[in-house]
């Protein structure tokens, strides 16, 4: 365990931040998933833009790579797509 006092407080935040982007990136799975259950197009081109929101917001962060990001918005796009026709 640290014993100078600015490393315990460096491992404090870091746990904080931790639980910080484990709790953003859990959101914004349950966000897609519950996109990728929408049957309808235009209630999914509806969320889209939300959900694409906060895709950008965890590559930002570095919580997430920004290529998965655009991966992640890629695929969900092209799924809206299939079902807006």
């Amino acid at each position: 365990m640290a014993n100078h006092k600015a490393t315990k407080k460096d491992v404090r935040q870091a746990a904080k931040r931790r639980e910080r982007n484990k709790y953003y990136g859990k959101t914004t799975r349950n966000a897609i998933r519950d996109l990728k259950a929408i049957k309808t197009g235009a209630e999914a081109t509806k969320e889209f833009p939300d959900v694409a929101s906060m895709i950008d917001k965890l590559a930002k962060r570095g919580i997430i790579h920004k290529n998965k990001a655009a991966n992640l918005k890629s695929k969900l796009a092209k799924k809206i797509n299939t079902l807006a026709k």
